[in-house]
């Protein structure tokens, strides 16, 4: 049993539907493995929900990858190349829609009524979130089944034949449970 465990790597990408919780678990990770978590969202958006520039995009991705361990979340198929070729594991959040929508709805909401900073000053609001074309509820709706299907056609790509472990979590408790300890036992196995 301890083989399969063996090629967990130190490089980890965490992916998923918006709202599935990439960066909950990428965050509990890297806590519990004490390497360092990158936030493609925090990497990608510039002040006032501006996008970066694609090749700035893939430069600060490819310069925040350049350690020996690292723990990534995101789904930007524009520095997917960049990502996966390094990984050494990718973990594919594939939770049901009503649970991520669930959960998108109260984050949602919460960082609204808050008004919490996530990246260079962008805060949600009620109107852009609930009102808008740019609506983060929206762009769920619109990409939920494509990530579905889009994620384990990717997996069997020759260009990521290389990950030797693509986790797939159907339920929360599951990732967070089973993820962290199969990661740090395949640290101390090598």
């Amino acid at each position: 049993m301890q083989k399969i465990f063996q090629h967990c790597g130190k490089k980890i990408s965490v992916v998923g539907s918006t709202g599935s919780g990439k960066t909950t678990l990428a965050r509990q990770i890297a806590q519990q493995l004490q390497i360092p978590h990158i936030e493609l969202d925090a990497i990608h958006w510039e002040p006032n929900w501006t996008t970066t520039p694609s090749q700035v995009f893939r430069d600060r991705v490819t310069e925040a990858l350049s350690g020996a361990c690292w723990v990534v979340d995101g789904n930007y198929s524009a520095v997917r190349d960049i990502v996966w070729s390094q990984a050494e594991t990718v973990v594919f959040l594939d939770y049901s829609f009503w649970l991520i929508m669930r959960r998108l709805l109260r984050r949602t909401l919460l960082r609204s009524l808050k008004q919490e900073e996530l990246w260079n000053g962008n805060r949600e609001s009620i109107k852009k979130s609930f009102f808008s074309q740019e609506s983060i509820l929206l762009w769920m709706l619109q990409t939920y089944q494509q990530n579905r299907k889009k994620y384990p056609r990717l997996f069997q790509q020759p260009e990521y034949a290389h990950l030797p472990i693509c986790c797939t979590f159907t339920i929360p408790h599951n990732g967070r449970e089973m993820v962290v300890p199969l990661l740090r036992m395949s640290w101390v196995i090598k």
